[in-house]
């Protein structure tokens, strides 16, 4: 094969592909991007570590049309390097490519494109088109809150699912049993029918870093097992997490009949403040609510004590409450508004907290014992 590519066009696309290619390998093929030229035109480029894919195409001009692998990150970290503008040629033959661009040559190890493995997606039967703007937005509110604990590993994801309410709706989950983020919005035409899924945290990071760079709508299209994303030159496809997603709806608290209406910025920044001197055991930052009066405390055994009060709309009875700093902060870092609603039991029981009863967002916090 040969082809010639501009520099920026080629460094962007192998941005997105190298990203999915682990460091280290054991079947070293997995360690290498696929470059296949086109015989109109145009490069494919395609990475996978077996449970997620992208496959981009992109224009370039090809002399010789054929295909390739060879080691994604080394790919990448010479085409990062080259010459601004620079036009890159890409020669391969005998088990060796040539990548040259202006004064700079390389000559890189391939291995033979035969080798190289492809998700089967199987059928597809759900398809429905949503918004990129929206996709971001459900992974913003909800991605935080995906467990990294590999024995419950149902949790390692996002719950995407349809429910018929009072509306069709679809509804993006995720918890750590510590935390919970839900997203609802209208069911997308098409969606209806569609199969309970858990998209894989890997999926998940990689998709939000593409969504950045695309404007307009996603084709999505899922079955039980594998979920494609198609974000305009590229498509993403990714194996889901087979397992069940536990009954998130229970843990909603209904009955909290304390109300705290509270600025989020101001919460958020008093709640750092204090949470300065809190170790990794003491992360309990505690909350005392009085009437139209919120103070903040942290009370570390190594550093000392910190409290700083903070204006709120209250006129419940007043009691203490406990939570994680870490995990209050990163709900408050995605409420947006100057009010949110903090629903409040006592202080064992779930908090519920969002902005209005309108939001399309909701949290939910474990108390911690202080």
């Amino acid at each position: 094969m040969k082809a010639t590519i501009e520099r920026a066009v080629l460094l962007k696309s192998l941005g997105h592909v190298q990203s999915v290619v682990e460091r280290r390998n054991t079947i070293p093929i997995l360690s290498n991007v696929l470059i296949e030229a086109r015989e109109g035109g145009g490069i494919r480029l395609m990475a996978t570590d077996l449970d997620l894919q992208i496959d981009e195409s992109v224009e370039a001009q090809v002399e010789t049309p054929g295909a390739t692998t060879i080691p994604a990150h080394t790919l990448f970290d010479i085409v990062r390097k080259l010459p601004e503008g620079s036009q890159v040629s890409l020669e391969a033959a005998e088990g060796k490519m040539a990548v040259n661009a202006g004064r700079a040559r390389f000559s890189l190890q391939t291995l033979p494109r035969d080798d190289f493995p492809v998700i089967a997606e199987g059928d597809l039967p759900t398809r429905f088109d949503i918004e990129a703007a929206k996709l971001r937005e459900i992974i913003d509110k909800t991605r935080f809150a995906i467990s990294t604990e590999e024995t419950r590993y149902y949790l390692n994801g996002i719950f995407l699912h349809v429910t018929d309410d009072d509306q069709p709706l679809l509804k993006a989950a995720a918890t750590d049993g510590h935390r919970l983020a839900r997203y609802t919005l209208p069911r997308p035409d098409g969606a209806e029918g569609m199969p309970d899924v858990i998209i894989p945290r890997k999926c998940v990071a990689e998709l939000r870093k593409m969504l950045d760079e695309l404007d307009g709508s996603v084709e999505l299209s899922l079955s039980d097992s594998k979920i494609r994303f198609g974000l305009g030159n590229a498509v993403m496809t990714s194996k889901l997490i087979d397992g069940t997603f536990p009954d998130y709806n229970r843990v909603i608290p209904t009955g909290n009949d304390k109300l705290l209406k509270i600025d989020p910025r101001s919460l958020e920044e008093g709640v750092d403040r204090v949470a300065t001197i809190a170790t990794e055991k003491t992360r309990a930052v505690k909350m005392t609510l009085d009437h139209d009066k919120i103070t903040l405390s942290v009370t570390s055994p190594e550093n000392g004590t910190a409290a700083e009060e903070v204006p709120g709309d209250y006129s419940s009875d007043g009691f203490e409450i406990g939570f994680n700093a870490r995990y209050l902060l990163d709900i408050l870092g995605e409420v947006g508004g100057d009010m949110i609603e903090v629903h409040l039991a006592d202080a064992a029981a779930p908090t519920l907290i969002r902005e209005s009863d309108k939001s399309p967002a909701l949290y939910v916090l474990m108390p911690m014992r202080v």
